[in-house]
């Protein structure tokens, strides 16, 4: 128990790990069904999920309480962005693609301006610029454009499978490791870790904080554009709701997956784990019939139970960003 224990310590996404089979047992129960094939269709679902929150946990390892709220906002946009752009037709995706990534080091960078110039707390400046952002798409919405049809292409890498596993859910799989390598072997990891610790000292060693804050604005910024290209097409179209379910959600697996709130650790995989976790919760109330309003409120009390505990689990002195 003692090796555990010094385990977990290391490794905060066990936890969540645990959490995802204990619950995957109890919706085979509940459910009556056990395969691997509906947790594979979880684990789609929870991909989404995954992409934006990975973008979520950079900003909220820089510290000081910094969380993007633009986050939904910037997916909803970019679905539409992405139908208008591409038109349906494979031959545009790659245009489609540019204007997603434009959207998002955009809407990354007016974050970046208004959190490190003009002092804005983060949680008010992201919050802000999703209004505008959900504003935006509001017109988009009531704009004539003509017919909105998913490309083919898009339509393919979100829902289709090879092997019996979803694609997308195998990309999303490759962008944790990625992620988790960039934490724990890229300078800018050390660097993301350092200023989430203590961004004063973070100066003196020769961090450039501003430089590394306004980069974990902006991949969180672009992840969210690229997630709403991609869940358009698995929705077939955009709607303007079409985000607002990953505001919350993105925030409650940045938590259950065992990034410090307070900055300086974070863990990919631990937010993967935690994106699999919420996407069982939600499946598990659905199939038992609670109301949407319930759903919210376990969600909630669940992030705030895991704050809890985690305000009185010990920490590793000196910690750095977890590897996975």
């Amino acid at each position: 128990m003692t090796r555990f224990m010094q385990f977990a310590q290391g490794n905060r996404w066990i936890w969540a790990a645990l959490a995802v089979a204990v619950l995957w047992v109890v919706l085979s129960a509940v459910s009556g069904r056990w395969s691997v094939q509906s947790l594979s269709g979880i684990v789609l679902s929870a991909s989404f999920l995954t992409c934006v929150a990975l973008g979520q946990m950079l900003v909220v390892t820089t510290g000081r309480g910094n969380i993007d709220l633009s986050v939904a906002g910037v997916l909803t946009q970019s679905a539409f962005l992405a139908l208008v752009v591409i038109k349906g037709q494979d031959g545009l995706i790659w245009l489609g693609v540019l204007a997603a990534l434009g959207l998002g080091v955009a809407v990354g960078l007016v974050n970046a301006a208004l959190v490190i110039w003009l002092r804005i707390p983060a949680i008010i400046a992201t919050l802000a610029v999703g209004y505008i952002l959900a504003s935006a798409a509001l017109m988009t919405n009531a704009m004539n454009f003509g017919p909105r049809a998913v490309a083919p292409g898009l339509r393919w890498l979100a829902s289709s499978r090879v092997g019996g596993m979803p694609v997308f859910a195998v990309v999303t799989l490759v962008l944790v490791v990625a992620v988790a390598l960039v934490l724990r072997h890229t300078v800018f990891g050390r660097r993301l870790s350092a200023v989430g610790q203590n961004r004063a000292a973070a100066r003196l060693a020769g961090v450039r904080v501003n430089g590394v804050l306004a980069a974990a604005f902006v991949a969180s910024s672009v992840l969210a554009a690229l997630t709403g290209l991609v869940l358009g097409a698995y929705v077939g179209g955009a709607f303007l709701e079409i985000g607002q379910p990953y505001l919350l959600q993105s925030v409650a697996a940045v938590v259950l997956g065992g990034t410090l709130i307070a900055g300086g650790q974070g863990t990919a995989l631990g937010t993967w784990f935690a994106a699999i976790l919420l996407i069982l919760m939600v499946t598990i109330m659905q199939i038992l019939s609670m109301p949407r309003g319930i759903q919210d409120v376990v969600q909630g009390a669940v992030v705030i139970l895991v704050l809890a505990l985690a305000a009185w689990a010990p920490v590793r002195k000196g910690a750095a960003v977890d590897a996975a």
